[in-house]
């Protein structure tokens, strides 16, 4: 039985492979697409979540949320993801309508109205889904579980201590965190590490129309080394399919909201400062090369769009 997702995301790249999948992954029901300002503003995005359902003749419906954090000034990673956010290839322009409500609304309606809890997985920053939690609180019960791109134990990547979608807008990280729905962080500690690799990277076009445009989106993705190039989102949708392929910890995370630190996610590796309460399932590591065969084989099963 397919798993009943709804995506909350800011594409961006990496983002738009994430969609791709969950669009079309025979074990993913994907119900709704939210949009937020992320690695783009939020008319970009959702312009982009839009070009990627007609791309698949999808009718799966796309709502338009947070243009802003709810604090912190706005940061874009146009140095990344290109001014469009999705560079490098002609999408159809006859394009469907976002959905007349804000993201919020959609969200509350949505996961009110499924039979069975739903799956949260959101790729940007969390201001719509801490938006919708302090505004709909009765929708939390009917979760199942939060897979959240975002945060690290380690390094950042926008500073030191903090990764992008969790510095764009922390004090929602924290909202979510401090919600109770049960997480899962699949952060920098595992997407760096299962970079897509130069040799998979060569073989999407002669995986369709689909490894086609892909492979020009990634062209043009500036979050590479001379390894690869980072799959961030699509790894929550690995998490959800092949849980086997990671090594998870549970733990308390906070996080961080004012000063250097700023958008750090903190994670009680001890155990030490919360009664032993945990809030979070964390990834730490990651079979890459499962990944790796996973993203292809995944590409390669598409119906490929006319």
């Amino acid at each position: 039985m397919s798993t009943k997702i709804i995506m909350d995301t800011d594409p961006g790249i990496d983002d738009a492979a994430a969609i791709t999948f969950a669009l079309n992954h025979p074990d993913l029901d994907l119900q709704l697409i939210t949009t937020v300002a992320g690695n783009v503003t939020v008319d970009k995005t959702t312009l982009n979540a839009l070009k990627l359902t007609r791309f698949f003749n999808s009718d799966v419906p796309v709502a338009g949320g947070a243009a802003q954090p709810l604090i912190k000034p706005f940061e874009d990673a146009v140095r990344i993801h290109g001014v469009s956010g999705m560079p490098g290839y002609d999408f159809p322009t006859d394009l469907a309508e976002p959905l007349p409500e804000t993201a919020v609304e959609a969200l509350r309606d949505y996961i009110m109205a499924a039979e069975q809890p739903i799956t949260l997985v959101p790729t940007g920053a969390y201001t719509n889904i801490a938006l919708l939690f302090k505004t709909y609180p009765e929708v939390m019960p009917h979760i199942k579980e939060i897979v959240a791109m975002g945060g690290a134990l380690g390094k950042g990547n926008m500073t030191s201590a903090a990764e992008f979608n969790v510095f764009t807008d922390p004090h929602a990280a924290e909202i979510m965190y401090q919600s109770g729905v049960p997480i899962t962080m699949v952060g920098l500690d595992v997407t760096m590490k299962a970079l897509l690799t130069r040799k998979s990277i060569e073989q999407l076009p002669t995986l369709g129309k689909t490894g086609e445009m892909l492979h020009a989106l990634f062209g043009h993705y500036n979050d590479r080394n001379q390894t690869g190039v980072a799959m961030h989102d699509v790894n929550t949708l690995f998490y959800l399919l092949h849980p086997e392929a990671f090594t998870t910890e549970k733990m308390w995370i906070d996080v961080q909201t004012e000063g250097p630190a700023n958008g750090e996610t903190v994670g009680d590796i001890r155990g030490a400062y919360h009664d032993g309460k945990t809030n979070a399932t964390v990834c730490v590591d990651i079979d890459a090369a499962a990944f790796n065969k996973w993203f292809l084989e995944t590409v390669a099963a598409i119906d490929q769009p006319k």
